[in-house]
């Protein structure tokens, strides 16, 4: 992330709710709704952190956690911006924020279709733990993927 180029990652508001539902829009094939944003908003647990790359959203991630774990949800990246890190920007974030208050591992889920993810999510120590079949709406499987904190905390996260 680089702020001098106008990167900035914070945590979304209600303001910023029309942004995020149009990223969300045209980047996932099942979109979550503007009430689920909006309970997600209101959750304790939960957090959405939001890249913002020349004051245009590039990408967001919503995680929550609880105790010692963590589960990220929702990841998306404006499709102009795919590929150029705004994703793993996130994820490091995400994972070096949570590590440094006690962390024990990260959960999330991913379509087996989504090459693109997998890689990612590989590339940063993640490993698939199982799979859930017929997860989501359209019936696809959902790999499930952890990452232990053992595996990142070396790794310099």
């Amino acid at each position: 992330m680089n702020p001098a180029c106008g990167d900035i990652i914070r945590p979304m508001t209600v303001r910023d709710l029309q942004a995020v539902l149009a990223l969300e829009s045209c980047g996932h094939v099942d979109p979550w709704s503007e009430g689920m944003f909006r309970e997600e908003l209101g959750n304790p647990l939960a957090r959405i952190d939001l890249f913002w790359r020349n004051f245009n959203l590039a990408g967001f991630l919503c995680s929550w956690r609880v105790s010692d774990e963590l589960t990220i949800l929702n990841v998306a990246t404006a499709p102009l911006m795919r590929r150029t890190g705004v994703a793993r920007t996130l994820l490091l974030q995400v994972l070096e924020r949570n590590g440094r208050s006690g962390m024990a591992r990260a959960l999330l889920e991913v379509r087996p279709s989504n090459y693109a993810a997998i890689a990612l999510y590989t590339s940063l120590g993640f490993r698939q733990v199982c799979r859930r079949r017929g997860y989501y709406r359209n019936g696809e499987d959902a790999l499930v993927m952890e990452l232990l904190h053992e595996s990142f905390a070396s790794g310099g996260f």
